[in-house]
């Protein structure tokens, strides 16, 4: 297993970190199958594993929390907050009333006192940064938390949290996790950069792209990704997209073979080869999941297989645009933009 240091943290973290989406019933997964997951990746070096509120309800972080019992020491912990976890218009986003009932609450799931990252999991537009900040810097005092980040946020917000942190003399985000793949190589030309600039330290996820560079989605055969079965719109070969990911897919099939990898060594090698990123999340539903995307810790791809790579997919290329959702309000709400 590769480390890196996560930003200008000077916290060492596995270049392939444990992500647990899957964990409860999104993913099918008991607490046999999370332990095992969980113990199987720690004990092949992974130190840095995360999780959110909103995954299962809640139940992720359950599960997570029971099976770190006794190894709660070996790991980076770090959960995530702000997407609804409620019908209730209290139940979500970046306020300082609903963060600090947010983490209260995940720290009594995971049966922590602390977790070491706490991450915005998406930008709340209805809050300011200077609240939101105030407020995580208020819990990292109390020592609820070691260090606080983003998730998904676009370029243009991660500069100006850093500059109403300057502003404000206030605490500052030192990680951003974003989606990236070979498939989804958008935040390459903004995100990416921005947080090189800043010196944050970067967790991307999705880097199988939803399954599709898993080895479960080829040409003229059946979809087996889990994914599919809820987000059946993702892999339908009518749309134009799926059918440039399709292409894509196939071309990198025979550019990871000939190299002597999996698909999976193929697009973890490809991710973690960017110099602004630290470790990417792999999300395992199985031990045989598991056991793949193990086999990408110590991939070291060339420069002709990179090159390769870009041949097929050009550096900063979307290949489903519209699957993002980090578009600005304006872009969302007609109101903004019309008189």
């Amino acid at each position: 297993m590769q480390y890196r240091t996560l930003g200008h943290t000077g916290i060492q973290v596995s270049s392939l970190a444990l992500g647990t989406m899957n964990f409860g019933k999104i993913g099918g997964t008991t607490q046999a199958d999370v332990d095992t997951l969980v113990g199987t990746a720690l004990d092949a070096g992974i130190n840095l594993v995360d999780t959110a509120d909103v995954y299962s309800g809640g139940e992720s972080e359950e599960l997570l929390g029971k099976a770190l019992v006794g190894r709660r020491d070996d790991v980076v912990l770090a959960t995530k907050a702000g997407l609804p976890m409620g019908d209730g218009p209290g139940q979500r986003g970046a306020s300082r009333r609903w963060l600090t009932t947010a983490l209260d609450a995940s720290l009594r799931r995971l049966g922590v006192d602390h977790v070491d990252l706490f991450q915005i999991h998406r930008w709340d537009p209805a809050t300011s940064d200077e609240e939101t900040l105030a407020a995580l810097s208020d819990l990292q005092r109390a020592g609820k938390i070691r260090h606080f980040g983003t998730s998904t946020y676009p370029a243009y917000r991660m500069v100006q949290a850093q500059w109403a942190a300057a502003e404000a003399k206030l605490g500052r985000f030192v990680t951003e996790q974003p989606s990236y793949s070979i498939l989804q190589r958008g935040v390459e030309r903004d995100v990416l950069p921005v947080a090189q600039q800043y010196g944050l330290g970067v967790m991307v996820w999705s880097p199988l792209a939803s399954g599709w560079l898993s080895g479960a989605v080829r040409r003229d055969q059946e979809v087996t990704t889990h994914r599919a079965a809820f987000m059946p719109q993702r892999f339908d070969l009518a749309d134009r997209a799926n059918q440039a990911r399709m292409d894509a897919v196939e071309q990198l099939a025979t550019v990871a073979e000939e190299a002597g990898l999996s698909l999976v060594q193929l697009a973890l090698g490809f991710v973690t080869a960017h110099p602004g990123v630290t470790s990417a999340l792999i999300g395992p539903r199985t031990p045989d999941h598991l056991a793949s995307q193990l086999a990408a810790a110590e991939t070291v791809l060339t420069a002709e297989v990179l090159d390769a790579i870009d041949a097929i997919v050009a550096p900063g290329t979307d290949l489903a645009a519209h699957e993002k959702n980090d578009a600005p309000p304006a872009l969302q709400d007609a109101a903004l933009r019309r008189r």
